[in-house]
């Protein structure tokens, strides 16, 4: 056991120990009297620790850590056996003991070992607390740790903890590495330098296992343009195995949470715990060895053995127990496997215990089959859990028995027949037989194609399932009769297109019933709806089931074993296709190497149509054969053995082109006994005259090189290169999303692309944190997949009036929440009461480059409705509008005495911005009074502490009082020209800027013009001020222009956000520090 490190004298310590290793920094050390041999003082030394009591007596082996040049040792590691103190040092070797040439300092060397024993000593402390208690101290010490290092809220869950060092160059920093629901954070102390790293797991593009010259094994996570590496865990494996499964979590349930039944544990983060991923992944992988629904959930595991029939003898392994399932696989890899569905059950019975068969149990299921378990552990427990879930079982709904179909049985097939007849006699002939390597080699060999259909419902569970809904089938065909959507409009379009060349689809009985299979399962499970490639599969189907057996066959295929296939991204298939690329490097390093790049595309199509659509059909149903027997490892293993076969040919090939050509061609003539001859003028379309058609290569021949060279492959293996895969699959279409981001927003806006990329990285985390710790609200979805790159991630007011507090230039104190929501009323063209980046950056992009008059307009539009109301909709975008778009502000002098010099500028100035306006296509609608106040007001806030205040508050104050006259100058002349007759309402419009009355008051009578009233109760709706006469105010202020006009950086903008975003959700979530926008009709969806 590791030791808290203490000093012992180096003299004294080899007075009574040996030394058995020693190795640079490190001893193993022997005490005398224990272990081979011993003179007089060992036989002293081991009689006296033989007589001391046990609290006294000191352990035979220690580990002792000593600084070069120093006369003491610290004992940090201690073991009762010589295999214990050995498995510490094995440790120090592979972890700690490389990475110590880099420290040029004694204390820092011994600093950095003390902490890292001190690390282990505690995580070991707090896993034996873990496994009896569920929540222990030590664990709720660390989440306050965790919680006050990283000053998250409290939603955030922490999962797990470990000891660990992180690299930074050459240089390790040990510290604690803390797993949490959304984040992968690591913190260290050392040295008086504090470390904190934050990595939320949907940046994560990498997990894997790694090695440098100075460690043997590292944890390397790669996020966009960093790689961190972590060691010297006590178990990395472990910690691994947890990373990947968090990962996995956390990017399904944001990123592809996609699913027909989706993990309740992917919706609820904050009820994540390290024991509940233990329990997901022994589900997953129970469910994926026995090919059982997404909802089944693993009760129990209990080594047993079964007896079996075939070879006379019990054979030992796991008993695995689910809501309706007890499923057996021995413990030798692919011996015999057994699924026993409980609706199939008769009687649980507990048999006498003997010698011979020690806790037997007997399960009886139908087809006069028996299943005899012994030396089970807690037999009496696991009997009555069993017998309550079989009562539940057999009280849910009524079932029918399995019945199987009688089939013609063509001419040359009795061989097989006969081999199938004594197989299915010894292991059983229901759902229930036992599977073992004789099964695979038989199926191998091909199935009987009159038992071709029953076998697939077998192997697939599909025929459990039919089972288990009589009449379901039926019903979802009634209900899809007649109805039209996107799915049933692409079923039709496909329809003849499935194997057109088969007699079987060349009439309209055919091409009903798979009009029939296909329309209802897009009903039963409208997400996935219909995808090409299903109607080629549900075809090959039909020829070989009956249509309600073909429909449950492709229920199996879509939603079990091939999750994730038959969507819009196929995420499935390419995560599938990845796996496959890996064993290629694995298996097949040399080659992998030469293969063209083309290749995913072509290895892509064999995953998705399971070759359907590569070979002729009656080799390809032989692959169908194997995949629902051993699932997507034969798919795997074949295309392994189709790169074996062609590997000196696709080696040499000069090009991508003639490699796939090849590739085709092979494929094209692969032959089987279903379709021994191929066509004369079945060369490949690129063979030229002069060419030899390929060698005619046997499908039996290839799927036996396949499982020779290439399998069987481990469910389990695959499970997690899988969840591997995924991540990395996942991170790939958020990286081609962001990309095509870019480039339909690049030219629309004038950031340069680094800023736009940082700005759209800021918009998607702001999504992300109200997925981390906020209930999902009712509404559209804010990640949408399926809708155009820009527009797939969305924000809400809250998460915007966020990110307009970081990241606006236009920052306006307490008005700034008030701004935002404004902002945001006036980019909600839709009215969904969501955003998209497009509108955002677009926003951005006026208020940083947009010229004085696009900011005016900007600003004006902020201030009427339907930005300031809530009844008007607006049907224009705030942005890019052409109107005085190439006009350039001018420059004037400071202002002189001379008012009627003024006067006249300004009127000119008003003359030119009616021209400009005339030739516009669009009309800003006037502005009143009350809103005319709430635009001023926002100006005076935005000047708020700028270098140039007060010269800017002068000069809007002038602004302001000119304004006010032209609205009541306005207001007189529209009273004054309306007749009881005109039908002119009090929201006439002011009389045109051309009007010399506008300066009549001012010319005359400069210094006794009246004072305007802020607010005037008697006519408010007739004073009416235009985005003309305001912003012609505007630009006569030399202040306000250069205000205007100044260059913003945006560049400060982001990085301060970037490192405060996450600050202020922490403190509106804990301390409600940021005011919330009120509740409003137009933004409560």
């Amino acid at each position: 056991m590791w030791l808290p490190p203490e000093e012992v004298p180096l003299r004294s310590a080899l007075r009574l120990w040996v030394t058995q290793r020693s190795s640079g920094h490190f001893v193993l050390q022997r005490r005398r009297g224990h272990g081979a041999g011993g003179r007089l003082t060992g036989r002293l030394v081991g009689a006296l620790d033989a007589v001391l009591d046990s609290s006294a007596r000191v352990a035979p082996f220690r580990i002792l850590f000593q600084v070069p040049g120093s006369q003491v040792c610290s004992q940090i590691a201690s073991g009762a056996t010589l295999e214990e103190a050995e498995r510490h040092w094995a440790w120090l070797e592979q972890n700690l003991l490389p990475s110590l040439a880099v420290f040029d300092s004694a204390d820092d060397l011994a600093s950095f070992v003390t902490g890292k024993v001190k690390a282990l000593i505690a995580e070991e402390t707090s896993s034996r607390l873990a496994e009896q208690e569920e929540e222990p101290e030590k664990f709720r010490e660390a989440w306050v740790k965790f919680a006050s290092r990283f000053n998250f809220p409290e939603a955030e869950k922490l999962v797990t903890y470990y000891s660990c060092c992180c690299w930074k160059g050459r240089v390790p920093r040990q510290g604690w590495l803390y797993l949490s629901a959304n984040h992968l954070c690591f913190y260290s102390f050392l040295l008086g330098r504090e470390l904190k790293l934050v990595i939320p797991w949907v940046d994560i593009q990498k997990l894997e296992k790694t090695s440098n010259s100075f460690l043997t094994a590292a944890v390397r996570v790669s996020t966009p343009g960093k790689e961190r590496d972590f060691a010297m865990f006590l178990d990395l494996e472990e910690a691994l195995r947890v990373m990947e499964q968090l990962a996995d979590v956390t990017l399904r349930r944001l990123l592809d949470n996609e699913g027909f039944d989706p993990d309740p544990l992917l919706q609820e983060p904050s009820q994540i715990t390290k024991r509940d991923l233990e329990a997901r992944a022994q589900s997953e992988l129970f469910r994926a060895v026995f090919r059982l629904p997404r909802p089944e959930r693993l009760h129990a595991v209990r080594d047993c053995s079964l007896w079996t029939p075939f070879s006379r003898r019990h054979t030992a392994g796991r008993l695995f127990t689910s809501d309706r399932y007890v499923c057996f696989t021995s413990t030798e890899e692919g011996c015999c496997r057994v699924i026993i569905p409980l609706r199939e059950v008769l009687s649980i019975e507990k048999m006498e215990d003997t010698g011979l068969l020690p806790s037997p149990v007997l399960i009886s299921v139908r087809g006069q089959m028996a299943f005899q378990f012994i030396e089970l552990k807690d037999r009496d427990v696991l009997v009555e859990a069993l017998l309550g879930q079989l009562r539940r079982v057999q009280a849910s709904r009524p079932t029918q028995p399995s019945a199987s179909r009688a089939h013609d049985r063509p001419r040359g097939e009795e061989e097989k027949m006969r081999l199938w007849r004594d197989h299915l006699g010894e292991h059983g002939r229901t759902v229930c037989m036992f599977r073992t390597d004789t099964t695979r080699r038989l199926v191998a060999t091909g199935l009987p194609r009159s038992l071709r259909g029953r076998l697939w419902l077998l192997f697939s569970g599909a025929m459990t399932d039919l089972a288990s809904h009589p009449g379901y089938y039926g019903r979802l065909v009634q209900e899809s009769l007649g109805r039209c959507c996107l799915a049933t409009e692409e079923i039709e379009r496909d329809l003849h297109r499935s194997l057109p060349e088969h007699p079987a689809f060349q009439t309209e009985r055919g091409i009903a019933a798979l009009r029939r299979v296909l329309t209802a399962y897009a009903h039963r499970n409208p997400r996935i709806g219909y995808c090409q490639s299903m109607n080629i599969l549900a075809s090959v189907l039909l020829l070989y089931a009956p249509e309600e057996d073909a429909f449950w066959l492709l229920v199996a295929v879509c939603e079990r074993m091939l999750p994730d296939y038959f969507d819009h991204r196929v995420l499935g298939a390419q995560v599938d296709q990845s796996v496959f690329e890996e064993l290629l490097r694995e298996r097949l390093p040399e080659l992998a190497e030469r293969l063209p790049s083309a290749l995913a595309s072509l290895s892509l199509s064999w995953f998705l149509t399971l070759f359907l659509s590569a070979m002729p059909l009656g080799s390809a149903v032989r692959v169908l054969d194997c995949f629902f027997f051993d699932g997507i490892a034969a798919v795997l293993q074949l295309g392994l053995a189709v790169l074996a076969a062609n590997a000196r040919a696709l080696s040499s090939s000069r090009d991508d082109g003639q490699a796939l050509t090849l590739l085709s061609r092979f494929l094209d003539h692969i032959q089987s006994e279903d379709s021994p001859g191929l066509p004369a003028d079945s060369h490949h379309a690129f063979l030229s005259d002069d060419q030899e058609p390929p060698q005619v290569t046997d499908i039996g021949d290839l799927i036996r090189d396949s499982y020779e060279k290439f399998g069987p492959q481990s469910v389990e293996q695959i499970e997690r290169m899988r969840c591997r895969h995924r991540i990395r699959v996942l991170q790939g279409h958020e990286g081609t999303a962001k990309q095509n981001v870019l480039r339909v927003v690049g030219p629309e806006v004038s950031f340069p692309p680094d800023d736009l990329e940082e700005l759209y990285d800021l918009f998607k985390r702001e999504h992300m944190l109200s997925c981390y710790w906020e209930q999902p609200r009712p509404g559209p979805a804010r990640h949408d997949p399926s809708r155009p790159y820009a527009e797939q991630y969305r924000i809400d007011s809250r998460q915007f009036a966020r990110l307009f507090q970081l990241v606006s230039p236009w920052t306006c104190g307490a008005h700034t929440g008030i701004l935002a929501e404004r902002t945001f009323r006036l980019l909600d063209d839709s009215t969904d009461h969501l955003i998209a980046f497009r509108a955002f950056a677009a926003c951005l992009d006026t208020m940083y480059n947009g010229e004085m008059n696009e900011k005016i307009k900007l600003l004006y539009r902020l201030h009427i409705p339907p930005a300031l109301t809530e009844d008007d909709q607006d049907s224009q975008s705030p942005l890019k509008n052409p109107l005085l778009s190439t006009s350039r502000p001018l420059v004037f002098g400071k202002p002189n005495d001379d008012a009627s010099d003024y006067q006249k500028q300004l009127k000119q100035m008003i003359k030119d911005l009616a021209k400009e306006k005339a030739k516009s296509e669009t009309e800003l609608p006037q502005m009143s009074q009350r809103e005319f106040i709430q635009f001023c007001k926002t100006l005076y806030s935005m000047f708020h502490e700028d270098p140039e205040e007060n010269d800017l508050y002068q000069a809007i104050a002038t602004v302001t009082t000119l304004l006010l006259q032209i609205g009541e100058v306005g207001q007189r002349g529209s009273s004054g020209s309306c007749s009881p007759d005109s039908g002119a309402g009090p929201g006439a419009s002011a009389p045109p800027p051309e009007r010399d009355s506008v300066f009549a008051d001012t010319d005359t009578a400069p210094d006794t013009a009246p004072a305007p009233r802020a607010f005037p109760q008697e006519a408010e709706g007739d004073w009416t001020v235009s985005f003309e006469h305001i912003l012609a105010s505007l630009l006569t202020e030399q202040s306000l222009v250069n205000f205007f006009e100044k260059p913003l950086d945006v560049k400060s903008k982001l990085e301060n956000a970037k490192v405060n975003q996450y600050s202020l959700r922490t403190s509106e979530m804990n301390s409600q520090l940021l005011p919330e926008l009120q509740p409003d009709s137009d933004l409560v969806g």
